[in-house]
């Protein structure tokens, strides 16, 4: 079986079914099965008595275990697995279960929701769900801002990124990339405490992120419809531009014939 034809019905029963919640409830998911292994590794090995130099090693050998644990595990799936309609059937499943254009299209149709029916709070609750910052203290628009730059990003890391290596590399690059995420998600904060552990899978999913990325802005430029526009402007790199808002925010641009607009970028 093709990994194209892997991903592509991958992407299909997840964009119809998604992660069923009875089914969440009853064995949670695999990005948290990941993140237990994740925390474990992090409570036995990031201890204040170490030494950075250490605690990167530490991190080092913690990333390729995260990484090896499911990929060995993805493979040898694949390689059990009967080339039958039902053998199929299991690996789509699997692989469906890695991407998350459905939840992610559910959470932010959620805050959206609640802006629209005037409900601040509601929508501030709704989008703690997909953002890091506390959104307490977000007005309007800085809720709706908040969630269109978690799109941004997570329609990268989410969707096009795991469609990507899934393509390339079948289940098990997929599930290789879905760790490497996890691993950043959790670790990949310039804090005291995480970064000397947590940098090396940073600096990893940087590298895996490189072309999905830019992917993703291609995409985002042209559902925006103003590609044509996008490399007379000096914030053309900005792929999230394309979800560009109409306030103050980290980079914005002015002229005659338009309004001030927001660039914002850098997700949750």
């Amino acid at each position: 079986m093709s990994s194209i034809m892997l991903m592509s019905g991958a992407f299909l029963v997840e964009a119809v079914c998604g992660w069923p919640d009875w089914l969440y409830r009853r064995i949670r998911h695999p990005a948290v099965w990941i993140g237990s292994l994740i925390s474990a590794l992090d409570a036995a090995l990031n201890l204040d008595r170490f030494s950075p130099a250490a605690r990167r090693a530490l991190g080092m050998l913690a990333t390729l275990v995260v990484v090896a644990v499911p990929t060995l595990s993805a493979y040898l799936l694949v390689v059990l697995l009967p080339e039958t309609p039902l053998g199929f059937a299991v690996e789509v499943t699997v692989a469906s279960s890695l991407l998350a254009s459905r939840s992610l299209y559910c959470h932010v149709l959620r805050v959206t929701q609640r802006l629209e029916h005037g409900d601040l709070a509601g929508a501030r609750q709704a989008v703690s769900h997909i953002v890091s910052r506390d959104p307490t203290e977000l007005d309007t628009t800085g809720v709706a801002r908040a969630n269109l730059e978690s799109l941004a990003e997570n329609a990268s890391d989410g969707v096009i990124a795991p469609l990507f290596w899934g393509s390339l590399l079948g289940l098990p690059g997929l599930t290789a990339y879905k760790a490497i995420n996890t691993l950043d998600s959790m670790l990949g904060y310039r804090t005291d405490r995480l970064w000397a552990f947590g940098g090396f899978a940073a600096r990893l999913d940087d590298a895996v992120n490189l072309i999905p990325a830019r992917l993703t802005g291609g995409l985002i430029a042209l559902a925006s419809f103003r590609p044509r526009h996008a490399p007379r402007r000096p914030e053309s790199p900005l792929a999230q531009c394309g979800l560009a808002g109409e306030r103050h925010g980290r980079v914005a641009r002015h002229s005659a014939a338009r309004p001030t607009r927001v660039c914002g970028y850098g997700g949750g």
